[in-house]
């Protein structure tokens, strides 16, 4: 597995989060059909809620010229003063000078390639939040900070560190700290997010006793965060007449809890009809009463209950049975509970006080997720999902949600089924506790397993869609396993091809990765994709092509190399069908200014000189190409020409056969 462990994001567009909970997103393509990316999108939508939230905590001005000055700031403070908002604040503002906002994970610092000026591009800004690390971790990860300094300021990046309050910090990088404290006035840190959330000025600018007991302690960041959020929350599902005092109130009873209160109320409704509405009611929260009243009766027919006796019209209407277990739909429909975050105790108390109900709740979602209803809109079956793998996350059960993804991808999966078993796979990914051991176990997935059904187009979306967010790095190597495993399909090739066409960086370290392999015939295949001249000879972003680098020369004429002995020596080769790629570059160099094209035929040579035994047919293939290229050329049939000849000058060249060739540009100045 490779030991490159970072956060990239190279996009500015995506979903937004506009307070805590789950956020479901709706990743629309089906696990059937070709994907179209959607990939390293989301963090910059975060970045700018953050910097609408936050207010300046103590020593911001200090920590800002500290990070223009020097590149570097490391800050210190106490906990729930908003550190880690503040580091990704001033990343944010940096985002004009260009270059790339990078997570550093804490606890795979040991396993970066540091040392490496490819790990940072120019501009790139890096954030190493080790706020909650330990002495242990702390004292290994500081030791190498002078030499990520080092790196970052040659690359003339940005890298704002977090480190643990009252840590230890050797006396050299002591200029670069800064101690933050929080804002001097909480009420205004709530007000910034009630704004932020919509919540009408009108209503928070007024006194509210509430609001002044909930603040007459200090309160960290994030719990004031979470009481504007269930403020919001309040506001949204307020019935008539009710205005801030009673959003309040509400919150603060939401804050306190209601396991107690559900305990009861579930003791008090023997009733398996009833027990299964307050299951479907919490689990599709906000869900149409349709969807919510199928819903109730899968869960019963799914756990074996009986069918009810009693005649159609003596029944309970869907009203009543709401009303008894304190739900009502609004006048849209849709049902909830209502008191605030009355749903989550819910789901809760069944969880955990009926453990023989949880193996029937995977089973019964499926069903759910299948309903032909109009109303089981997408986010809603998303957000049904989302529920369900926050009470596997919250009780410590990754194994188990893991396992439920993989069956409802099984033989013969439909698309929503294989769209729930993408958004479990999201929400343990984005679990801070079990996010890690998500990773480590779609890699396996990815590099060892038989993968059967619809799982592995699955993965593909996940790595595609999901992990490249946050993870393009591990993204690219879980990809390329399914590219080299995939038969009949070439979804996961497309998706690694998209991944790194949107990053120089990542196509410098797939080139790498391919060059370091066996270089096995799918991996060919792989190279032969990526290895468009357009993007490698690109000078537009930096002065330096890709083609420029040593590093990537290297690759490239190994994998080249590969390529060419594969096609001329074994009859199977022709599954690694090169002219065509050959061509490309041919044509490419023919219309390339200066020495942008001829770099490319030095590489061909380089590599077709690398082939030992194979060197001569080698050569012969490249020259055969380049004359069947002077009849394909697109409008540059006088170039090709001279391109040809200048190849084949650098092959008698490679033999020793003749003088150093001219430049390309020299010999179009004597034409």
């Amino acid at each position: 597995m490779s030991t490159e462990h970072t956060t990239r994001v190279e996009s500015t567009r995506g979903f937004t989060h506009t307070g805590g909970g789950h956020m479901f997103v709706n990743l629309g393509a089906t696990a059937q059909e070709p994907r179209k990316s959607v990939f390293r999108q989301l963090p910059d939508d975060q970045l700018r809620w953050v910097r609408r939230v936050l207010v300046a905590p103590v020593n911001m001005g200090r920590a800002r010229t500290t990070l223009e000055e020097t590149g570097t700031v490391i800050l210190d403070g106490a906990p729930g003063s908003g550190r880690s908002a503040t580091a990704r604040v001033l990343l944010r503002e940096l985002q004009r000078l260009g270059g790339a906002f990078r997570e550093l994970l804490p606890d795979e610092l040991d396993e970066l390639p540091r040392h490496d000026p490819a790990f940072v591009d120019p501009g790139d800004r890096l954030l190493l939040d080790l706020s909650t690390a330990k002495a242990g971790p702390w004292d290994a990860a500081r030791g190498n900070l002078p030499a990520l300094r080092q790196t970052v300021h040659e690359r003339r990046a940005h890298l704002v560190v977090v480190m643990p309050h009252h840590g230890a910090l050797d006396p050299d990088l002591q200029h670069y700290r800064v101690e933050i404290g929080p804002p001097t006035f909480p009420m205004e840190v709530l007000r910034r997010h009630l704004r932020a959330h919509g919540v009408p000025c009108e209503q928070f600018l007024r006194n509210d006793v509430t609001v002044d007991e909930f603040l007459s302690e200090r309160k960290p960041m994030r719990e004031i965060a979470d009481f504007a959020d269930r403020i919001r929350r309040a506001c949204e599902t307020a019935g008539p007449g009710e205005g801030f005092p009673e959003w309040c109130t509400a919150a603060k009873r939401a804050r306190a809890g209601r396991r107690a209160e559900v305990a009861d109320r579930v003791a008090g409704s023997p009733d398996a009809s009833q027990r299964a509405l307050m299951v479907a009611v919490s689990m599709l929260h906000g869900a149409h009463a349709d969807v919510v009243h199928r819903a109730a009766a899968l869960l019963l027919s799914t756990v074996g209950a009986p069918e009810e006796e009693t005649p159609l019209l003596q029944r309970k209407d869907l009203a009543q049975r709401l009303s008894e277990i304190s739900a009502r739909p609004g006048p849209d429909g849709r049902v909830r509970f209502t008191e605030l975050d009355y749903d989550s105790a819910v789901r809760a108390h069944f969880w955990d006080h009926m453990p023989d109900l949880r193996p029937h709740l995977g089973a019964w979602a499926a069903r759910v997720v299948e309903s032909s209803d109009p109303h089981l809109v997408p986010y809603v079956r998303d957000g049904l999902v989302a529920r369900l793998a926050g009470e596997y996350l919250r009780t410590g059960r990754p194994d188990a949600l893991a396992a439920l993804a993989e069956r409802w991808s099984a033989q013969g999966a439909g698309r929503a089924r294989s769209e729930a078993a993408v958004q479990a796979l999201t929400c343990g990914l984005a679990d801070p506790a079990h996010g890690r051991d998500f990773r480590e176990r779609i890699y396996q997935w990815c590099a060892y397993r038989r993968l059967t059904g619809e799982f592995a187009q699955v993965l593909v979306q996940v790595c595609a869609d999901v992990l490249a967010l946050d993870h393009p790095d591990h993204a690219l190597i879980r990809l390329h396993h399914l590219a080299r495993r995939e038969r009949g399909t070439a979804h996961a090739l497309q998706a690694l091809c998209d991944l790194v066409a949107g990053s120089r960086r990542l196509r410098r370290r797939l080139l790498d990765r391919l060059a370091r392999g066996d270089l096995a015939p799918t991996d060919l295949a792989i190279f032969l994709r990526v290895s468009d001249p357009e993007p490698l000879t690109d000078r537009s972003v930096t002065t330096r092509a890709l083609v420029d680098e040593d590093g990537v020369r290297r690759s490239l004429i190994t994998c080249w190399r590969a390529v060419l002995t594969h096609a001329v020596s074994r009859p199977e080769g022709r599954r690694v069908a090169p002219r065509a790629e050959i061509q490309s570059w041919l044509h490419w160099a023919a219309e390339g200014a200066g020495d942008r094209g001829e770099v490319l035929l030095d590489l061909l040579v380089a590599a077709a000189d690398r082939c030992g035994e194979d060197r001569g047919a080698a050569f012969a293939a490249l020259y055969a190409s380049a004359r069947q290229a002077e009849f394909a050329s697109p409008g540059a049939g006088a170039h090709s020409t001279e391109t040809t000849d200048l190849l084949l000058h650098k092959i008698g060249v490679a033999q020793n056969l003749g003088p150093a060739a001219p430049s390309a540009s020299a010999r179009r100045g004597q034409s």
